[in-house]
């Protein structure tokens, strides 16, 4: 698999790791209950960590069924369930650094991964709100790191209203919380702007990831 990487611009080189969260986070209060909370820079050498996933991680390509016809999902996938090793110790620990920062708030602990491979600025994925929120009334979290080409993250109310487009860079997190995925929508939309491939790594609760023979739920954002 070819992909065009924008090379960094920060030195990001080296042994992948992380950088503190605590004070470092910044909370963006949203309607209606949501939040999100932004990190900049929480993974460190985070070019390492892109071609390292890029490059080890099975991916592959799904379908989904859409009113009357099943369409290609316009992005590589992988998934790692409760339990199975992730595909690079880094994210081992950012999950429990996660764990550990949010353990007061309501919808943890992460103990799933969902991978997604945005190859060039036509890979997207429309609004949604994750699974969760059409089975259950509780309130859950979403962390997303972010690794390679900046893209476009937009969100905005269900109820109407402003939005949010964030531009969310190489390394930083993003951590969707609150009723977000109730109240709120989120999306990453095509663009012709886009000078390389992205990677989103997406932990969040057990909710459903061991289905019974049932079609997982898509890796998304």
């Amino acid at each position: 698999m070819s992909l065009v990487v924008q090379p960094s611009l920060f030195g990001t080189s080296g042994q992948p790791g992380l950088a503190g969260l605590g004070d470092a986070v910044e909370r963006r209060e949203l309607s209606d209950g949501a939040w999100i909370d932004l990190r900049p820079g929480f993974i460190t050498a985070a070019d390492d960590l892109f071609d390292a996933l890029a490059g080890s991680v099975p991916w592959h390509e799904e379908r989904m069924r859409m009113y009357d016809s099943t369409v290609r999902v316009p992005r590589l996938l992988a998934r790692y369930r409760q339990g199975e090793s992730l595909p690079h110790p880094v994210l081992g620990e950012a999950r429990s650094a996660l764990n550990a920062h949010y353990a007061d708030e309501a919808g943890g602990p992460f103990v799933t991964a969902g991978l997604c491979l945005y190859r060039d600025g036509n890979d997207s994925v429309a609004w949604h709100g994750d699974r969760i929120a059409r089975e259950s009334p509780a309130d859950t979290m979403v962390a997303i790191l972010s690794l390679g080409a900046v893209r476009p993250f937009a969100l905005r109310p269900k109820s109407g209203g402003p939005g949010l487009r964030l531009q969310i860079g190489h390394g930083d997190l993003l951590v969707m919380g609150g009723s977000c995925q109730r109240t709120w929508l989120h999306a990453i939309p095509k663009t012709a702007r886009c000078l390389g491939a992205r990677i989103s790594v997406q932990f969040r609760p057990q909710w459903g990831n061991d289905l019974g023979g049932r079609t997982a739920e898509v890796p998304r954002a």
